[in-house]
Order: structure tokens, then C-alpha cells, then sequence
């Protein structure tokens, strides 16, 4: 399988350092319910504001629901529904809007989601499988199929399965799968004290 770990200046952890998002997804080996069951745990443990807990899943397993899996590849834009078809897990991610405890807006719904996302992927990771968070979906549409509450924001949507040879993608996907991985210079995006002011 492709492997891609990333490029840094001093080491970091083996599970940061090698996670990427393919889009090269195995059809044929299905995710276990116990590695399921861990990859919700790693999210469902994640920080957030008052442990409000933010963040909703709704999981489309290809192999207990095919028709759930089906909707929710429905709702994936064409582009990414080519490759999306052979992940096993189709996982919508969904932040609520207020505070459970006093109804108020939560700006940091978003956030609290987000930080709940990346530990699911992280697990995945640790578990020997891949995961790609996808924005190109169809949010009207996915609050219809799945009868979403109207106080809540679709973030995203999380492939999740096991890597495949790159030679199961189409041709225009091939040269990003085996691209290497970049990231702005640190001192473009990390600043000392002040904004601007790039780390050394």
C-alpha cells in the first residue's frame, strides 16, 4: 500500500506522522463492530466546551445497512462518490447548533465537532485503517434523507476502511494518491506573540 508519512522538522507520534486520506478504499474488507465500537469511543472522548459533546455521527455501514450506506453515498458529490463506492463506512458528521444545558447558540460547536472527528481518524489510524473527510456533499440533501434536526450543521462526511492498491481508482484520482504530502512552512501558520510573527 501507498504510504506517505509526513516530512517534519523534529519527530512526532507514529499515528500523527503516518495519517493521511487516501482515497484507494479495499471493497471487500469490511471494518469489525469492535474496531467500530473503538473508532466511537476515540470521538466520543474528545474535549469540548462544557462537555456539551457537540458532535453527532450518523453511521451508514455498508455491511448492516446497505440502504443507509447507499443514502449517504447518495448524498456525496458525484466527483468523490467514484471512490467513496468502495469504503465500507460512510459516516455523516453533524455539530448541534446550542448547548444542551442552557439552549444557547454554541460558537464552538464546530470546533468541539472537529476535535471529536480528528480522534475518530486517529483510532482508525491506530487500527491499520484510512480514513477521508470529505466537505463535497450535498448538505440540504443529507438533512433530508437522514431527518436531521433543523438546530444543527452536516460538517462533513468520513470514508473510513482499508487501504487498496492505487490501480483501483480512475486515472485522474492516480497522481494525487501517490503525491507526496506538503504543508505550508510552520512559520506561515504559527506565530510568536503576535500575528505575523513566524516561529524560528
Amino acid at each position: 500500500m501507498q504510504q506517505k508519512p509526513a516530512d517534519t522538522q523534529v519527530e512526532i507520534h507514529g499515528i500523527i506522522k503516518t495519517r493521511w486520506s487516501p482515497r484507494a478504499f479495499n471493497p471487500d474488507k469490511q471494518v469489525s463492530r469492535d474496531d467500530l465500537f473503538a473508532l466511537m469511543e476515540a470521538a466520543h472522548w474528545a474535549p469540548s466546551c462544557f462537555n456539551d459533546q457537540p458532535w453527532r455521527f450518523v453511521v451508514c455501514n455498508k455491511t448492516t445497512d446497505k440502504i443507509s450506506w447507499e443514502a449517504a453515498l447518495g448524498v456525496i458529490v458525484e466527483k468523490n462518490r467514484r471512490w467513496a463506492k468502495n469504503a465500507p463506512l460512510l459516516i455523516l458528521v453533524v455539530a448541534m447548533d446550542h448547548f444542551n444545558h442552557n439552549g444557547q447558540p454554541n460558537r464552538w460547536a464546530s470546533y468541539d465537532t472537529g476535535a471529536a472527528s480528528v480522534s475518530l481518524c486517529l483510532q482508525a489510524t491506530a487500527l491499520g485503517m484510512c480514513t477521508h473527510q470529505m466537505g463535497g456533499f450535498n448538505t440540504d440533501k443529507a438533512r433530508e434523507v437522514f431527518n436531521l434536526p433543523t438546530d444543527c450543521s452536516p460538517m462533513s462526511m468520513i470514508a473510513v476502511g482499508y487501504q487498496d492498491k492505487v490501480e483501483v481508482l480512475d486515472d485522474d484520482f492516480k497522481e494525487n494518491e501517490l503525491a507526496t504530502r506538503s504543508r505550508a512552512p510552520l512559520n506561515e501558520r504559527f506565530f510568536v506573540g503576535q500575528w505575523g510573527l513566524g516561529v524560528e
